[in-house]
C-alpha cells in the first residue's frame, strides 16, 4: 500500500538515518513533495531508490570493489554475461603493479573511482566494504546500482546483538548471552557471571573470527575484553561487544539463501564448516555429513524467515551451531557472498554471481524451491579447503613473501578459485587467504579422493603456506568419517608426525645446493671459474648451507635413481624447495664471524640465553614484561598485530628478561630480536 512518509518516518523504515534521506531530496535523488511546509516521501519512490533494480536496464558496466580471487570471480562471470568490468589496482602490494591503488576502505574514494570508471553497477564482493551499510548507500545515492541486500538489512544482520534479538522474536532458537547497550566491563562481567563459563566473547560487527576470544575461566575476562576490543576497533571500527555461552564440540552448519527484489526466496541447501582455526574456517563441504532431510528442513525454514523479516535480496547465508542431538542456534548471518560458495555451486549447478547480477538487474528468480532441491539432492558433493599464507606448523601464524613459482591441479571434478600469480608480493597488510582448491564428486568418497589428489600436485614456492597441513587434514580419519566438530583442530594439531617434519630430507639439502653452486660456478657476468662451485681437489663438491632447521655442510654426491627430484626454483640467492608441500628456502650460509658464533653457542647452549624472536612482521600491539622481569615459559613477552589479527609471542623458556628490545607501536619484521630471557 502506498504512503506518504516523513524524512524521519522514511529513515526509520530503511534502517538509514534522517539526514540521509534529506540529502537525497536535496540532490534530486528522492522525489518528494511539500505539503504543509513539511517533506513527503512516497514509499513506492523510497523503494525504488533503494531496491532500483525492478523495471531497470540491464547491466552494463559493473566496478569491482574488491581483489583477489573473488575479484576475478566476479569479473570472469560479468564478462560472460557480457557485462563490462572494471577491477581498480587495490591497496595491497604486486609485483606487476605496485603503483596507482585505491583504498578499498575508503568510501569517498571507491564511489568517486566507480563513477569515474561509468560504472552503473558496483559488486563489493566479500571482506572491506561488503557488507557496511554506509557503503551501500553512498553507492545508491551515487545512482549506482547496488549488487547485494538494501541497507537496511545489511544493518539488521549486521548488527550481531540486534540479529540475536530478531532470532528470538521469530522464534529461532539462539544460545544464553548479553548483547545489551551497556558495554561497560561491570555490564559485561555481571552478565558473565550470569551466563557462566565457558563463554565466546565477539565483536557486534565484523565476521571471519576476528576479535572472538573464548573464556573458561571468568578471571581472565578482563583481558579477553580488552583484546576482542582492540582488534574489533582494528579490523571494523566499532569494538562494541556481545557475550554468548560457548557450546563445546558442536557442529558449524551454514544455509545458503537467495532472494529477489520481489520477495521470492529460495535456499541452496547446507555447507558443513566445522573444521576451523581460530573461528576461521578450513574447510567447508556440502551436504553436510550430519544433516539429514528432517534437521535440512528446519534450519532451511529458519533461514528463510530470518532473511525474509529483513527484506533481503541477494545473496547471503545464515550461521548456525550444531550440537549431536540435532539442536541448533542462530550464531549470524553474513549479508553478501562467501568465500565457501563454490561447494554449493558445484553441486547445484548454479553460478551464484550470476544469480546476483540477474537480481540486481531486476530479474526474477528463474526457478524455484523444487528445482532447487532437485539439482542439490542429484548433485554429488563438493569439498573446499583453503590454502593460507601461514605456518601451520607455528602455529597458524601469517606468513609473507613473494611468489616464486606456482603449480595449480586439474583434471574431472577440480576447481582452482586463486588470487595470486607468479611473482606477487603477499604482505601482512590483508588476510591471509591464497586460493580455494575445491573437488566435486559423484559421492563424498569420491570427491575426497580427488581433493586429495589435487593438493598432491599443487606447489607454491617463495613463502611458507598450509599445503602441507591441507595434505594431512584430507587424509585425517575423524574427518573421512564427517565426525569433525569444531574443536577438531584443537584436539589432533599438531599430530606426532610433525616433530619428524621438522627435519629436512637430504634430497631437499641437495636439491638446493645444486642450484645454489650451479649458477656460482657459471656467473653470467664473467667467464666460468673453475674454482668455485664447491670444487675440491680429489673429493666432492661441497658447500655450507643455511635453512630454517639451521646450518649444514652438504657433500654434493650422485642422486640414488629410485629417488624423485624435488620441486625447487632460485630467485636472487635463495632456493626454495618444495619439502611435501612447504616451500623450504636454502642460502649459501656467510663465513663464520664472531657475533654468529656467539648467537650459534647460546642458542644450542642448555640454561644458555634465549632469544625472543618475531615470528612475522606485524606492529607491536603490547610488550607485556620489562627488564629483570620473572617470567615462566608459555608467558606472553609481546602482542604483534599481523592480518587484522593479534599474535602473543611468548617466553621460550623460564627466566627473567634480561633485554627488551622494542615498545609498543613498532614495526617489526620476521626474525627480528624482541626480547632476551636469562636463566
Amino acid at each position: 500500500m502506498r504512503e506518504e512518509l516523513s524524512p524521519g518516518q522514511a529513515a526509520a523504515r530503511i534502517g538509514t538515518s534522517t539526514r540521509t534521506v534529506q540529502r537525497w531530496i536535496t540532490a534530486g535523488r528522492l522525489p518528494a513533495k511539500r505539503v504543509g511546509g513539511r517533506w513527503r516521501v512516497a514509499s513506492d519512490a523510497l523503494d525504488a531508490l533503494i531496491r532500483p533494480n525492478q523495471g531497470e536496464e540491464p547491466l552494463r558496466t559493473m566496478f569491482v570493489a574488491n581483489r583477489g580471487e573473488i575479484a576475478r570471480r566476479i569479473a570472469r562471470t560479468a564478462g560472460r554475461l557480457g557485462i563490462r568490468v572494471v577491477v581498480p589496482p587495490a591497496d595491497r602490494a604486486n609485483a606487476h603493479d605496485p603503483h596507482g591503488t585505491l583504498d578499498l576502505l575508503d568510501i569517498e574514494a571507491v564511489v568517486s573511482a566507480a563513477r569515474t570508471a561509468g560504472a552503473d553497477a558496483l559488486h563489493p564482493g566479500y571482506g572491506f566494504l561488503a557488507e557496511n551499510a554506509d557503503f551501500a548507500e553512498a553507492v545508491i545515492t551515487a545512482g549506482i546500482r547496488w549488487v547485494g541486500p538494501p541497507p537496511a538489512a545489511i544493518r539488521a544482520m549486521g548488527d550481531k546483538a540486534g540479529a540475536r534479538r530478531l532470532a528470538a522474536r521469530l522464534g529461532v532458537p539462539v544460545l544464553p548471552g548479553y548483547d545489551d547497550p551497556d558495554q561497560s566491563d561491570d555490564a559485561l562481567a555481571a552478565a558473565a557471571q550470569m551466563i557462566g563459563p565457558p563463554l565466546l566473547v565477539k565483536p557486534t560487527a565484523g565476521g571471519g573470527g576476528k576479535g572472538m576470544r573464548v573464556v573458561r575461566d571468568l578471571d581472565r575476562l578482563p583481558e579477553a575484553l580488552a583484546a576482542a576490543r582492540r582488534e574489533a576497533r582494528a579490523a571494523f571500527g566499532d569494538e562494541r561487544l556481545i557475550l554468548e555461552r560457548y557450546l563445546d564440540r558442536p557442529r558449524h552448519v551454514e544455509v545458503q539463501v537467495l532472494f529477489d527484489a520481489a520477495g521470492a526466496g529460495v535456499h541452496l541447501g547446507e555447507r558443513d564448516c566445522s573444521i576451523q582455526r581460530r573461528h576461521q574456517k578450513i574447510l567447508e563441504e556440502t551436504p553436510s555429513p550430519a544433516v539429514d532431510d528432517a534437521l535440512r528442513a528446519r534450519l532451511a525454514a529458519a533461514a528463510l524467515r530470518l532473511a525474509a523479516a529483513v527484506g533481503y535480496v541477494s545473496a547471503g547465508t545464515v550461521e548456525f551451531l550444531v550440537d549431536d542431538a540435532g539442536a541448533f542456534h542462530f550464531l549470524e548471518m553474513n549479508t553478501r557472498l562467501q568465500v565457501e560458495r563454490p561447494v554449493t555451486e558445484l553441486v547445484t549447478g548454479r553460478d551464484l554471481v550470476a544469480d546476483q547480477l540477474r537480481i540486481a538487474a531486476g530479474e526474477p528468480l528463474d526457478f524455484d524451491q523444487a528445482s532447487a532441491d532437485l539439482a542439490r539432492t542429484s548433485g554429488g558433493h563438493a569439498i573446499e579447503t583453503r590454502l593460507y599464507a601461514e605456518d601451520a606448523e607455528a602455529g597458524f601464524l601469517p606468513a609473507t613473501g613473494r611468489i616464486a613459482s606456482l603449480r595449480w591441479p586439474d583434471g574431472e571434478g577440480i576447481r582452482v578459485d586463486a588470487g595470486i600469480d607468479a611473482g606477487d608480493e603477499v604482505s601482512d597488510r590483508f588476510d591471509p587467504l591464497l586460493a580455494k582448491i575445491i573437488a566435486h564428486g559423484s559421492d563424498r568418497a569420491e570427491a575426497f579422493a580427488r581433493l586429495r589428489r589435487a593438493l598432491d600436485e599443487t606447489v607454491v614456492l617463495g613463502l611458507t603456506t598450509n599445503l602441507r597441513f591441507l595434505r594431512w587434514l584430507v587424509r585425517q580419519p575423524e574427518i573421512l568419517a564427517g565426525q569433525a566438530r569444531t574443536d577438531t583442530l584443537e584436539r589432533s594439531w599438531p599430530p606426532g608426525e610433525a616433530a619428524e617434519w621438522a627435519t629436512i630430507p637430504d634430497g631437499a639439502w641437495q636439491t638446493a645446493a645444486r642450484l645454489l653452486l650451479a649458477e656460482r660456478a657459471s656467473p653470467p657476468d664473467r667467464p666460468p671459474d673453475p674454482w668455485a662451485g664447491g670444487w675440491r681437489l680429489n673429493s666432492a663438491r661441497t658447500a655450507r648451507l643455511l635453512s630454517e632447521s639451521g646450518e649444514r655442510t652438504v657433500t654434493l654426491g650422485h642422486t640414488p635413481l629410485d629417488e624423485a627430484p624435488l620441486t625447487a626454483v632460485r630467485v636472487g640467492d635463495t632456493v626454495h624447495v618444495d619439502v611435501d608441500g612447504r616451500s623450504v628456502p636454502f642460502q649459501l650460509a656467510p663465513p663464520p664471524d664472531v657475533e654468529r658464533a656467539a648467537r650459534s653457542a647460546a642458542r644450542h647452549h642448555g640454561g644458555g640465553l634465549a632469544q625472543v624472536i618475531a615470528p612475522m612482521p606485524g606492529a607491536v600491539i603490547a610488550v607485556h614484561v620489562s627488564v629483570a622481569q620473572s617470567v615462566e615459559a608459555g608467558d606472553p613477552v609481546v602482542t604483534l598485530e599481523a592480518m587484522k589479527m593479534e599474535h602473543v609471542v611468548p617466553a621460550p623458556v623460564a627466566g627473567s628478561i634480561g633485554e627488551v628490545h622494542v615498545r609498543g607501536g613498532d614495526q617489526v619484521v620476521r626474525g627480528q630480536l624482541l626480547a632476551v630471557v636469562e636463566p
